[in-house]
Order: structure tokens, then C-alpha cells, then sequence
């Protein structure tokens, strides 16, 4: 039994040793991108510091990353998460979607901040300045709701929002 747990011990390492070896591709991106969301909306000095604290590194095309992100597994599963998280809402690409996608994220980012869901909990653990205080929060949602104030007052509000199907007839 000696010799199993031995065994098992050594394939682990040498697993673990090789896949130091395969590192996923970074997302960095050199500047700011013309589809980014701040080329359209105005994004005031203080929230762009809440922003760039705590939600850039997984809702944009420029991440900062930190040491570990080169220890694999760690890196890998760091990824994923950044593909998810710009799966959901990337900054950087916000402006060539569809208006009703904008304004439906905006209502997305209000709902996350009162549900306390953002930034998500592994993150904050490394990084302690995401956390938002309750007053970063009420700036983070005043400025979404500016923005979907400001596209109700562009454009006809049915294209905004998700028109819900009548009900069937009897």
C-alpha cells in the first residue's frame, strides 16, 4: 500500500511539473480599443478608479496579473475565470453590441452590485481593495443608471428593453 501511495505521489508531481509547461495566452490588449465602453459614455475620474480596481481585470481585454498567475494550475483557472467574466460583460467590446444589450448590462450591473454578488468572492480574496464600501457601491450604480437614463432619452424605449410576449389569447 506503501508503494501505491508512493506512486501516486510521484505522477502528481511530475503531472504538476509539466503543466508548468502550458500557460494560457494572456489578455492584454495595448490601449484603449474604439468599441470601449468610455469612448461613448462619460466615465467620472471616481468610478473610473472603482472600475479599474474592480472589475477591469475580468470584464475588459486588459487584465493585470499577478506572480501566481504563472503557477499552473492557478493561471488556468485564473483564465477561465477572465473568460467568463468577459463572456458577461466586457468593457472593452461594450460598444459594438446592440443597444438593448447595453442598457439590459447596465441593468445587470446594478443588480449585481445590490445582490452583492460583484466582485466575485475568490477575487477579492488577493485583491482586498475590490471590495466595494457602500458608498463606492451608490457611485457604481448612480453611473449605470446615468447611462441607461441617458439611452431612454436617445432612443425609443421599446427597443431597450426586452418586450415581454402578450399573453396567449383564450
Amino acid at each position: 500500500m506503501k508503494k501505491v501511495f508512493k506512486a501516486v505521489g510521484w505522477l502528481l508531481l511530475l503531472a504538476l511539473i509539466v503543466i508548468q509547461f502550458f500557460r494560457p495566452e494572456k489578455n492584454l490588449q495595448k490601449g484603449i480599443s474604439t468599441t470601449h465602453f468610455s469612448t461613448k459614455y462619460p466615465v467620472p475620474d471616481d468610478v473610473k478608479v472603482i472600475l479599474d480596481k474592480a472589475c477591469y481585470d475580468c470584464h475588459s481585454n486588459n487584465s493585470r496579473y499577478p506572480w501566481y498567475f504563472n503557477v499552473q494550475p492557478i493561471g488556468m483557472w485564473m483564465d477561465d475565470h477572465i473568460k467568463e467574466g468577459k463572456q458577461g460583460l466586457n468593457f472593452s467590446e461594450y460598444t459594438n453590441k446592440r443597444l438593448r444589450y447595453q442598457y439590459h448590462k447596465m441593468e445587470e450591473v446594478i443588480e449585481v452590485i445590490d445582490e452583492d454578488v460583484m466582485p466575485i468572492d475568490s477575487y477579492t480574496w488577493t485583491h482586498k481593495d475590490a471590495i466595494l464600501t457602500p458608498e463606492e457601491k451608490s457611485k457604481l450604480k448612480n453611473w449605470a443608471q446615468s447611462i441607461m437614463d441617458t439611452l431612454e432619452a436617445q432612443y425609443p424605449i421599446d427597443s431597450l428593453k426586452r418586450q415581454e410576449p402578450p399573453p396567449p389569447q383564450k
